[in-house]
C-alpha cells in the first residue's frame, strides 16, 4: 500500500533533518572520530523516531563519515592524514577532467544552476560566520553539476568514491576568511569558464580549488580561528 504523499514528504523532512544533525555533529566534532553513534540517543536528541537516525546513518555510511558495525552500531570513521592527502590527490586529478569535459555538454539550465549555488554561498560567506554544514552542502551540489554533466560514468563513480561530504565540511570550518573568499572566486570563475564553454580554463581552476582546499588547514593563523571566518 503507498503512502500518502504528506506522510512520505514527513518522512522525508525527518531523514534530512537526522541527516543534518548527525553531520553536524561529526562536523563540529562533538562527535569525534570513533565515536558511537547510538540510534535511540540520537532520535531523542533530534526529536524524529529511530527510522530517520536509522535512514542518516546509512546515508553517511555511503559517504564515508561513519562505519557501520554488525552487531554494534554505527561509529564515526577515523581518517589519517596520510588518507585524507590521497582522497585529496585523487579528487585533483579527476575532477578537475570532470570540469573540462563538462563545460561543453552543460545546458543553460546547468549554468544557472551553478550561477544561484554560487550565490548562495557568496551570501553565507558575506553574512559573517557561515555554518560549514550548510556551506558543504552547497558546494557539494555546485561539484555535483559538473560530476554529472562530463558523460563519463566511470570519471563520476571514481569521484563519488573519494568525495566525502563530511571532510569537505570540516574543511570549511577551518577555512580563514581569505580561504573563504579565494574559494568563493573559484566558484565565480567555473561560473564564467561555464558560460563560455572553456573547458581548459574549467579544468585549471577547478584543479587550484581543489589543491588549494587541501592546505586550508595549513593557512590557518591564530589570527584566523574559526571565529574569524
Amino acid at each position: 500500500m503507498t503512502e500518502p504523499a504528506g506522510v512520505e514528504s514527513e518522512a522525508q523532512d525527518a531523514a534530512e533533518r537526522a541527516y543534518r544533525a548527525v553531520l553536524a555533529l561529526i562536523v563540529t566534532g562533538e562527535a569525534s572520530e570513533g565515536t558511537w553513534l547510538r540510534e535511540t540517543t540520537l532520535a531523542e536528541q533530534i526529536g524524529v523516531s529511530r527510522t530517520p537516525v536509522r535512514q542518516a546513518l546509512n546515508r553517511l555510511a555511503a559517504e564515508g563519515a561513519v562505519e557501520l558495525r554488525p552487531h554494534r552500531g554505527a561509529q564515526v570513521a577515523s581518517f589519517s592524514p596520510e588518507e585524507m592527502a590521497s582522497l585529496y590527490d585523487l579528487r585533483a586529478r579527476f575532477e578537475p577532467l570532470a570540469a573540462r569535459l563538462a563545460v561543453e555538454r552543460l545546458s543553460a539550465q546547468d549554468v544557472e544552476e551553478l550561477v544561484g549555488l554560487a550565490a548562495q554561498m557568496e551570501a553565507l560567506v558575506g553574512a559573517g560566520e557561515p555554518d560549514p554544514a550548510e556551506l558543504a552542502r552547497l558546494n557539494d551540489q555546485f561539484h555535483a553539476v559538473f560530476i554529472r554533466e562530463a558523460g563519463n560514468r566511470h570519471l563520476t563513480l571514481a569521484i563519488q568514491t573519494v568525495t566525502r561530504p563530511v571532510f569537505v565540511a570540516r574543511t570549511f570550518q577551518t577555512y580563514s576568511r581569505h580561504a573563504l573568499e579565494r574559494s568563493m572566486r573559484h566558484h565565480a570563475e567555473l561560473v564564467d569558464a561555464a558560460r563560455l564553454r572553456d573547458g581548459e580554463w574549467a579544468e585549471a581552476i577547478m584543479r587550484a580549488h581543489i589543491l588549494a582546499a587541501r592546505h586550508a588547514s595549513d593557512e590557518q593563523t591564530p589570527q584566523h580561528t574559526r571565529g574569524d571566518t
